[in-house]
């Protein structure tokens, strides 16, 4: 059976989880998910402060031609955010003010594209989110076909449709979507644990008590020893 280019059916991560793990730093939730699912740090914020959170609307397509991203824009639900692999392409923009203006109108949370875009100041004082390799001033094609709804390579992280995405600052998370709630309890004490930490840092105890057992495991120091 041959599987449609458009696959327009798929379960999301619902509403009131994205809404839970929203709060958390993308470091938060690469950590307590095993160090796994941070895209390669080239996939940044056009601007530090922005943040996106949502689910994954994933579309593939040809290096410079953006046809399918018009078509999944068509498709995407409010909430959704287009994670577009573009294979790492920057010798010419996928999307622009337009497209983005349309994404922000249509509720799209925000873009994450293994690809360039343009009007990057434009797109800042929309305060849509847009994470990508870059930009470029050249304009895409429309000429090619692609798909829509189907597992994609993103950062060098598997994206499939409808797992949770959280990028900021710091670059950009992908948590399965099957996995993202039972993250959340572990994301809250990560956090308690290291507000605890810099408390204790600030009064005064810096050293780190973990250091020598790692550096004897390593070979650095001998039994019995210490820094």
């Amino acid at each position: 059976m041959t599987l449609p280019d458009i696959n327009r059916t798929f379960d999301r991560v619902p509403a009131a989880i994205v809404q839970q793990a929203s709060g958390y730093q993308a470091a938060i939730l690469a950590d307590v998910a095993g160090r796994r699912g941070a895209m390669h740090g080239r996939i940044r914020a056009l601007r530090p402060d922005m943040k996106v959170v949502g689910t994954a609307f994933t579309v593939d397509v040809r290096p410079g031609d953006n046809l399918m991203i018009h078509a999944a824009m068509s498709l995407a639900r409010p909430g959704d955010v287009l994670v577009i692999d573009g294979k790492g392409d920057q010798t010419a923009a996928l999307m622009g003010t337009i497209m983005m203006t349309a994404c922000q109108k249509l509720g799209i949370a925000g873009v994450v594209i293994d690809g360039a875009v343009r009007d990057a100041l434009e797109i800042e004082e929309m305060k849509f989110p847009v994470f990508s390799v870059g930009t470029n001033p050249n304009g895409p094609t429309k000429l090619v076909s692609g798909r829509i709804g189907h597992p994609v390579t993103v950062g060098g992280v598997t994206v499939n449709p409808g797992d949770f995405i959280l990028g900021d600052a710091d670059g950009v998370v992908v948590v399965e979507r099957e996995k993202i709630e039972s993250l959340l309890p572990l994301a809250a004490k990560k956090v308690q644990d290291e507000t605890d930490r810099i408390a204790a840092i600030k009064r005064g105890d810096t050293a780190a008590k973990w250091l020598d057992a790692a550096l004897r495991a390593a070979g650095v120091l001998k039994v019995g020893e210490s820094l």
